[in-house]
């Protein structure tokens, strides 16, 4: 799937997924939160993925979700973090992460790591690794047909000049910086190019 038929794919899974008997039932059950058809029909749902989901992924999660509110109310977006090994699960992000964070306006304090769970896949539409690694361990995981829901952060921003957000974890303070540079051009970068995108689909 090219990355220009995200919210198009999007709108087609809802159309789907409203239709079957199984919406139909749970709707009934008011299993459903109700929203505007076109909030619903537009809805994207984007999961960070880093090793242990308490440096990058959590810092993605964030500064994506702050961006996308103050750049881009006209998007329904739910953002979520994880990690491809449970070295820290419960945990709260990395402090060295937080203080980065916090210097530049953000709160990672409510954050838990977990684990990314089958689930996360039927989920999730758009599952971003932060470098190769994890990328190469979520498709091996991914059903066959989740397949083209994963890609590389860094690959919606590719003026960058980089396509993997670097572990800062073993390094110095320098290291959480450069996280969040990357992170926040590519933040913007997607965010622009889901407006660009839905601003495209035919309402």
């Amino acid at each position: 799937m090219a990355p220009s038929s995200l919210i198009g794919a999007v709108r087609e899974r809802r159309r789907r997924k409203s239709a079957s008997p199984g919406a139909r039932f749970w709707a009934r059950r008011g299993r459903i939160r109700h929203e505007s058809h076109e909030a619903a029909r537009d809805r994207m749902r984007v999961l960070f993925v880093c090793l242990g989901n308490i440096c990058r992924s959590p810092t993605a999660e964030v500064v994506f979700r702050a961006i996308a509110a103050r750049e881009a109310r006209d998007l329904v977006i739910d953002t979520d973090s994880a990690g491809t090994a449970g070295y820290h699960i419960g945990a709260a992000p990395d402090a060295r992460s937080q203080q980065a964070a916090r210097r530049r306006g953000y709160d990672m304090s409510a954050l838990r790591a977990r684990v990314v769970a089958p689930e996360d896949f039927e989920r999730f539409d758009l599952i971003l690794a932060m470098d190769r690694e994890n990328l190469t361990v979520l498709r091996r995981r991914a059903p066959r047909e989740r397949q083209d829901r994963i890609r590389l952060f860094l690959e919606f921003a590719p003026d960058l000049g980089t396509s993997e957000v670097p572990d800062p974890y073993y390094g110095g303070p320098n290291g959480f910086e450069e996280v969040l540079d990357l992170v926040e051009g590519a933040a913007r970068a997607l965010v622009a190019h889901l407006r660009r995108e839905r601003q495209a689909q035919p309402v």
